[in-house]
């Protein structure tokens, strides 16, 4: 069985890489970027899922039976500076997927990695939200990511290519950049080294609220989502438990042997941010019997451990 990964060098792709070969499964993983680890045990190549081209040729020449398809512009801040590059990436990159399977008459399984950001703000009535709850989201990602599931499903209805859709809340683990465990991993790190001398935290907005899951979980689910996804449709995937971000500051503080302070930057403040997100994972749960196993205290514990790895290394460390 062959497993093709779009956006393999983002934070997903190895862990995903791995669960693949488990299966025992050939990997081909293309992204634009290198990788920031050695792409051990599959094949690499690099593509810009925005050229058809290349793109479509490496598609017909590795015929894979799985398609995996995580590349895209995630960030939602930059997609307010670079809306036409977000739904370049986002939304043409997955016309170009489906248009290279139609072209060449494949219908591998295909799990398109959509997003929570779709939903935009839930109203407390409707938290945890449901995947037929209204989409209206806060910037042009989310945009580009309901364009990304839609599109999808229509490839389904009109070609029968066999999709799966999953609406990813937020993701977290060792190796993840730019999002609230990670920077505040990092910073605790930072001071823990010494690299920041002030012992003081910078933090954005405090009354956020977010269900947090483990990235080795999430790529478990997309596997089982392959196999067992009900064809057409889509799901909600992400963990049970929500947090406050001055929850998870004193669970980072609980593993740390210094002390430190707290101060809140007008920098880090988003201008238009979702103030609870947690999705309703029955639909899945009950679909593809899976669960999250990975508490958010022993993700954090191994988010610590790797930034201590990486910012001990001299040029890291001189960047910071």
């Amino acid at each position: 069985m062959k497993s093709l990964i779009t956006g393999a060098a983002g934070f997903m792709g190895p862990f995903l890489r791995d669960v693949c070969l488990d299966a025992g499964c050939s990997v081909l993983g293309i992204d634009i970027c290198e990788p920031r680890e050695p792409w051990v045990g599959a094949t690499f190549e690099h593509c810009d899922v925005r050229d058809y081209a290349h793109f479509s040729r490496l598609i017909l020449q590795f015929k894979p039976d799985r398609i995996f398809h995580l590349a895209a512009q995630s960030y939602p801040t930059v997609s307010l500076e670079k809306p036409r590059e977000t739904l370049d990436i986002n939304v043409g990159g997955t016309i170009n997927l489906y248009e290279a399977l139609r072209e060449f008459g494949l219908k591998p399984m295909v799990v398109v990695a959509c997003s929570s950001a779709e939903y935009g703000p839930v109203a407390a009535a409707d938290l945890p939200v449901r995947e037929t709850h209204s989409l209206c989201p806060l910037h042009p990602y989310g945009v580009s990511k309901i364009g990304q599931d839609l599109i999808s499903s229509q490839y389904f209805i009109n070609y029968q290519i066999p999709t799966v859709r999953v609406r990813i809340f937020n993701t977290t683990g060792p190796g993840k950049l730019g999002d609230v465990c990670s920077d505040l991993t990092k910073r605790a790190v930072e001071i823990e080294l010494g690299i920041n001398p002030r012992k003081c935290l910078r933090i954005g907005n405090v009354t956020t609220r977010r269900a947090i899951g483990d990235v080795r979980d999430l790529v478990r689910a997309l596997w089982v989502a392959s196999e067992r996804g009900e064809l057409g449709d889509v799901y909600n995937v992400g963990a049970a438990d929500v947090y406050a971000v001055q929850e998870l500051i004193e669970a980072i503080r609980s593993k740390m042997s210094i002390t430190f302070e707290i101060q809140q930057d007008p920098a880090l403040m988003r201008a238009a941010d979702e103030p609870v997100i947690a999705g309703d994972t029955t639909k899945f749960c009950s679909r593809c019997a899976w669960k999250p196993e990975i508490p958010l205290s022993a993700t954090l514990t191994d988010m610590l451990v790797w930034w201590r790895v990486q910012l001990s290394k001299p040029t890291l460390a001189s960047r910071t």
